[in-house]
């Protein structure tokens, strides 16, 4: 065997591994998504507007044309974030796609590579000089999705529609499994459907950041729907009682609450 296909192989094993024992529960529930999360760092606001135009004009299609869709493409705009206390709106972007298998994700690389419409599309970012790269480098974290959100979903099309991208970090494995435990068997995840709070995606992190850590999106129409829902949330006697249950008790430590909005060239 190639070196090369050995690694796509050994690769391809381990995380169908990791896709079938990473979970909250003892049972595992068919189709769950490998989530990947990016965000890709740009030096200006202009970066960011060539940028969005190439995702739209030539990545997001090309990972269509690979089965990953919906692809989200969001930004952070600074009087969203007031406590983030930002000079000014980032030019960054979070890009949010799903694979359907392990397999997807070790191969939609060289997938790309072959796709010859992409390639021509997309030439002038693919092709940037180093004097002047398209962006300046990039982060990703993959996400096992949760047995009772196994899928992506888009919640709205709305003009106004902002979303939530929530990071509960957790001292522990134990306690990190707990938190994901509470949303599936625990019933959070329909507690914040009655409550108006419409979910995008829940995923466990397999691979990131600050682990250990469940990252979970949420979309509304608008910021006083997004208000409304809490505050609704807030006085669920649902809610209140799972709070208080101390089977869950110090499951979170550290809470990144990030309010974003679509990007042109995205598809949630």
């Amino acid at each position: 065997m190639k070196r090369r296909e050995f690694f796509a192989a050994s690769t391809g094993t381990g995380l169908a591994l990791a896709a079938s024992t990473a979970t909250s529960g003892e049972s595992e529930k068919p189709g769950k998504e490998l989530i990947e999360l990016r965000l890709y760092q740009l030096a200006s606001v202009a970066k960011q507007k060539a940028f969005d135009d190439y995702l739209a004009q030539a990545e997001v299609p090309a990972w269509n044309r690979a089965d990953v869709a919906p692809v989200g493409v969001f930004k952070m705009l600074k009087d969203d974030n007031p406590q983030l206390k930002m000079e000014a709106d980032s030019p960054n972007l979070y890009v949010l796609f799903a694979h359907k298998s392990p397999e997807s994700f070790v191969a939609v690389a060289a997938r790309l590579a072959k796709d010859r419409i992409f390639q021509e599309a997309g030439k002038a970012v693919l092709e940037a000089p180093k004097s002047d790269p398209a962006f300046m480098r990039y982060e990703s974290s993959l996400l096992l999705a949760f047995d009772g959100f196994p899928k992506i979903v888009v919640p709205s099309k709305a003009e106004s529609r902002l979303f939530q991208l929530r990071i509960y970090e957790s001292h522990n494995s134990e306690r990190a499994f707990k938190k994901i435990a509470m949303f599936n068997e625990g019933g959070e995840i329909e507690i914040f459907g009655r409550c108006g709070m419409t979910a995008v995606f829940f995923g466990q992190s397999l691979i990131g950041a600050k682990l250990p850590n469940l990252t979970y999106m949420l979309g509304f129409e608008s910021k006083e729907a997004m208000d409304k829902a809490w505050d609704t949330f807030r006085r669920d006697p649902g809610w209140l009682k799972l709070r208080d249950d101390p089977a869950y008790k110090d499951t979170v430590s550290t809470v990144t609450n990030l309010i974003l909005r679509p990007a042109a060239s995205s598809q949630i």
